[in-house]
């Protein structure tokens, strides 16, 4: 899996880390309020107050957000190559001198 992921971040750069962080707080910010709003974890965690128990919840899913991570990436690259008309490659081309370095 470690391959996939460096030739995911090789070739979309950008868009998959903004991915990952996306997917990492949407389930942060969702455990966080499941735990602050009642949901009581049967384990010496829910003793480490809200943020505690939400970020150990989060950690507890990393594979599950990684996964995610390289199924959405793909769409979320087409998806902004669209709307920006530029590529969402990681690779930055270099400008030669006839293109006004």
């Amino acid at each position: 899996m470690r391959k996939t992921a460096r030739q995911l971040l090789a070739e979309y750069g950008t868009v998959a880390v903004v991915v990952y962080f996306t997917i990492f707080f949407v389930v942060l910010a969702g455990f966080w309020a499941a735990v602050r709003f009642g949901w009581s974890p049967s384990s010496t965690v829910g003793s480490a107050g809200a943020f505690g128990a939400a970020y150990l919840a989060t950690k507890l899913t990393q594979p599950l957000r990684i996964a995610a991570t390289l199924a959405l990436t793909p769409l979320a690259a087409r998806i902004y190559e669209r709307v920006t008309g530029r590529p969402a490659g990681g690779a930055v081309v270099p400008r030669g001198p006839a293109e006004g370095a």
